[in-house]
């Protein structure tokens, strides 16, 4: 009956060893650069300004988002830089891209009547090893997709158009 003792003991010891096992901690360091950047590290000798932070502050390591600029600029100086359009320089531009997407859409029609077409022609036909219903399904999806695409492009193309000025 020894053995069978012994064998009940190991995890019970197990369980204890594992228990007494000291947990882990670092020490949380804040460092902030000359240009401001804030670096959250376990390695105090990386940056200086570096603040050891209490143990029960909760620390995120998900990095904040990238600051944009603010909307209000100087006065002077960047103003004068930013590059200006004319009003009839840019409705001619409007005017070519309008050109361009109509003719985009044009294009896209025209081919979305063709798939169309494509597809009403596999609908009228039916092979003979396509008694099981789904290889005719089977069949006939990459046309389905391309008239789909077609349909997506043009409402895309209408919508960039009815967006122009």
């Amino acid at each position: 009956m020894q053995p069978f003792r012994l064998l009940s003991l190991r995890p019970l010891a197990l369980i204890l060893f594992t228990g007494l096992a000291a947990p882990a901690y670092a020490d949380i360091y804040k460092c902030t650069d000359t240009d401001g950047r804030v670096t959250y590290t376990n390695d105090r000798s990386l940056g200086r300004g570096c603040v050891r932070l209490q143990s029960d502050q909760p620390v995120s390591s998900i990095p904040s988002p990238a600051r944009r600029p603010s909307a209000a600029a100087p006065a002077t100086g960047s103003s004068a830089a930013f590059p200006r359009v004319s009003p009839s320089d840019q409705r001619n531009r409007d005017d070519a891209r309008r050109q361009v997407l109509q003719s985009e859409l044009t294009t896209e029609e025209g081919a979305l009547a063709a798939a169309e077409k494509a597809l009403a022609e596999q609908e009228a036909v039916r092979f003979g090893d396509e008694r099981n219903y789904q290889k005719v399904l089977d069949r006939l999806q990459p046309f389905k997709d391309k008239v789909d695409l077609h349909k997506r492009n043009i409402e895309a193309l209408r919508r960039e158009i009815s967006g122009l000025r």
